[in-house]
């Protein structure tokens, strides 16, 4: 008996190829089914029956890489929807006992040749060719959108004869009428290989005695597999040639699995080579083919209505009847997505575009993340996030979900350790809210956001070891051995009580210390100090023992006061502006760890620095304002009066006046003579002059909050008069100090500073 071979061409995802193939198989009863896909993951098909696969999901084929080396590595995917004709061309052949094998070149030897460009997976081959064989087939109809068309014919069909015969019949044609030749070779040659290779698997399965035999494949390459079935129309490739074209193919270790995927990975805006332009809609006509637009709509409306819109039963009557008399004006078997959008923003929407965007990416995309059965092989670093992920009550989800972690609770500190162990990994689940600000509080927010390739890091992570904790702290180690700047070794630290490795910080600190002995940069010192001056004030919050801490920062503090008198030598504007800040981090930081031996050398190095003829107008302005309000100068007035007089050059004084009044006006407001100065020296600049500072000055005042500008401007305004109002009061200037005397003493032990006895 021959036995009969049946090839399928589909686009890779699509609900109405998906029905069409589930139906032709069910007719046909094929004992053996071939999918395109990577062979490598044939042990794992029969995975796609467990009750816990749900999709979307995907094949991953990766090249294991060996402990602590991360380059050379490579990974593809192969994804499937629900509405994938392969995911329902593999569970039909579960469900009725078939074999079913992977059919496409293996990712090995894509892997192998792939070079320095990663392997496409099961990308169409139409998109890579560059050319458009489906709009090629559409403007043949009268169509000018191939998606449109596609649409029509395969996707919005439900019944009716299969479409396959017609598909195969004009991907031959099209076969030999588009300029293929002008491709690259490089190109060519790995279509060839692929289409051999399917050819190879298709006469394997004739060989080894199954009589019905279904190829489901894209439909590009029905032809060519088709050449090699008996009794199939056109010319056959012999077996010899395509031996020949896989001959001595190169070949890389490969491991495949099955990991989760989601609806905005297959679309095609995520980059994916065969994504499509909706998969919410997809998947909504394949899992609602009774009334999808009276559901679709009904579905939109509610959507609106949780956010707060009013949406009645009425307009979705009448948004249906707008789509499908669109779908009539336009000739289509059925309202599309295009007709559904358009009613929706007439109707639902009144005409609004941004409730139209929201819906379009909580539903056109519909963004929904699968899942995989625990048998799903996994490397032992993705099963301890699994068990750390069940433990902690973190489920991973596609959307984007904000959570506030409380780390006096037991639950939330362990939550945030594993976040931050994960970052440290490469593994980046969560990103904290107000990153790089102080850790001081309790509290810490963090958005959480599950993509498909952070699988793909976490085999990679892997490598540095078995469980979260152990791999995180062997890649602290590593981190810490190959760091060549001390800011490096100094946020690694951080990082480190963060996550409560205690047995990397040894390492780093070591290291730290090595590094902080032989750097003679200033400007170094003072960017290293600030982050652990907050795990060192900080650590307690989060219980981690910060003990080797306290040498470094000690040593740190009095290298920076002794080296930052040669580093404000000769600075330009820019260099001035960088150490400025550095300054500014530096003073909160020694402020935050609250020594008064440190706080008390850090302002003697400052009152010693501002008297000298050389120091940059805008760090002389800036040490000034620091130490009047450490208390430190009485004489600010004088100081200020010296800096904007007539004999200053003006491009000088604006950057004095730029350093000394930022970080806010509150002191032009409640300092009645530094207003009267800095008004009479801008009064006083000539033309030319205020011209060159204008925009010195604006980005100094630009920086304050509105009120605080419409406050100065209101001072400034009344400077002529003889008893000016204070802000908000009613011109009255008594004042009792023996009762504001216990206030100002609170407020000084709030800001830090000394009270007088």
């Amino acid at each position: 008996m021959t036995a009969r071979v049946e090839v399928y061409g589909i686009r890779h995802h699509g609900p109405g190829s998906a029905r069409a193939v589930r139906a032709a198989l069910a007719e046909f009863k094929p004992d053996a089914v071939l999918i395109e896909g990577p062979p490598e993951a044939d042990g794992l098909v029969e995975l796609a029956a467990d009750p816990g696969m749900v999709p979307p999901v995907a094949l991953l084929a990766y090249t294991p890489g060996e402990s602590g080396k991360e380059d050379g590595r490579k990974a593809a995917f192969w994804p499937f929807a629900e509405f994938s004709p392969e995911w329902q061309a593999i569970r039909h052949a579960l469900d009725t006992g078939a074999e079913v094998r992977f059919c496409d070149l293996p990712a090995a030897h894509q892997f192998a040749d792939a070079g320095e460009e990663e392997p496409e997976g099961e990308e169409d081959v139409t998109e890579d060719l560059r050319l458009d064989p489906l709009g090629t087939l559409a403007e043949a109809a009268g169509y000018d959108d191939a998606e449109r068309w596609w649409d029509d014919v395969v996707e919005h069909r439900d019944g009716g004869p299969a479409p396959f015969p017609a598909i195969a019949e004009a991907m031959a044609e099209l076969r030999e009428r588009l300029p293929l030749d002008a491709l690259p070779a490089a190109y060519r040659l790995r279509e060839e290989r692929r289409e051999a290779y399917m050819r190879r698997t298709l006469r394997r399965a004739l060989r080894d005695g199954f009589e019905r035999i279904a190829v489901v494949c894209g439909a590009w390459h029905v032809p060519a597999v088709r050449a090699a079935a008996p009794g199939a129309p056109g010319a056959r490739v012999p077996a010899a040639q395509d031996d020949k074209t896989l001959r001595g193919l190169p070949k890389a270790k490969v491991a495949a699995t099955w990991v989760p995927w989601t609806h905005g990975r297959l679309a095609g805006r995520s980059g994916y080579g065969a994504g499509v332009r909706s998969p919410g809609w997809y998947h909504h006509l394949f899992t609602a083919p009774d009334r999808p637009v009276e559901r679709w709509l009904t579905e939109a409306a509610r959507v609106l209505r949780g956010d707060d819109l009013h949406v009645s039963s009425a307009h979705v009557i009448e948004a249906v009847r707008l789509a499908e008399a669109l779908a009539v004006l336009r000739g289509r078997p059925l309202a599309g997505l295009d007709e559904v959008t358009e009613a929706t923003r007439a109707v639902l929407c009144e005409g609004a575009d941004l409730p139209v965007r929201m819906i379009e990416e909580r539903m056109v995309v519909g963004e929904r993340l699968g899942e995989v059965p625990a048998a799903t092989p996994m490397v032992p670093l993705q099963r301890d996030v699994q068990a750390e992920q069940r433990r902690l009550r973190l489920k991973p989800a596609a959307l984007g979900k904000e959570i506030e972690l409380d780390l006096r609770k037991a639950t939330d500190l362990d939550r945030s350790r594993l976040l931050h162990r994960l970052r440290l990994l490469g593994v980046p689940w969560g990103v904290p809210a107000g990153e790089g600000r102080s850790k001081g509080t309790f509290k810490e927010t963090w958005t959480l956001m599950w993509r498909p390739e952070l699988d793909v890091e976490l085999i990679e992570a892997g490598a540095w070891g078995t469980t979260v904790r152990a791999a995180a702290t062997a890649r602290a180690a590593a981190l810490a051995a190959g760091a060549t700047a001390l800011p490096e070794l100094t946020a690694l630290a951080e990082r480190c009580l963060l996550a409560d490795l205690g047995d990397a910080l040894p390492a780093v600190m070591r290291a730290l210390a090595d590094r902080a002995a032989v750097d003679a940069d200033a400007a170094h010192l003072m960017a290293a100090l600030p982050a652990l001056v907050r795990a060192l004030r900080y650590g307690d919050v989060r219980g981690t023992a910060t003990g080797p801490l306290r040498e470094v920062v000690d040593g740190l503090a009095v290298r920076v006061c002794v080296g930052l008198p040669t580093a404000v030598t000769g600075l330009d504007d820019d260099a001035a502006r960088a150490l400025l800040e550095r300054v500014d981090d530096v003073h909160g930081a020694l402020s935050l760890l609250g020594d008064e031996a440190h706080l008390e050398r850090w302002r003697a190095t400052l009152a010693a620095l501002i008297d000298r003829p050389d120091l940059h107008g805008l760090l002389d302005g800036r040490l000034t304002r620091l130490l009047l309000d450490a208390g430190r100068l009485p004489d600010v007035a004088d100081r200020m009066a010296r800096a904007v007089s007539v004999g200053a050059a003006p491009s000088r004084a604006a950057a004095w006046v730029e350093g000394f009044l930022s970080g806010g006006g509150l002191l032009l407001i409640h300092d009645e003579a530094l207003l009267r100065l800095v008004d009479a020296w801008i009064a006083g600049l000539p033309p030319d002059s205020f011209t060159d500072v204008l925009p010195l000055l604006r980005r100094t005042f630009g920086a304050y909050g509105s009120a605080e500008r419409r406050t100065i401007g209101e001072r400034a305004r009344h400077l002529g008069a003889a008893s000016p109002a204070a802000p908000g009061g009613d011109g009255d200037d008594d004042i009792d100090p023996g009762r504001a005397a216990p206030a100002a003493a609170t407020a000084l032990r709030i800001l830090g500073w000394e009270v007088p006895a």
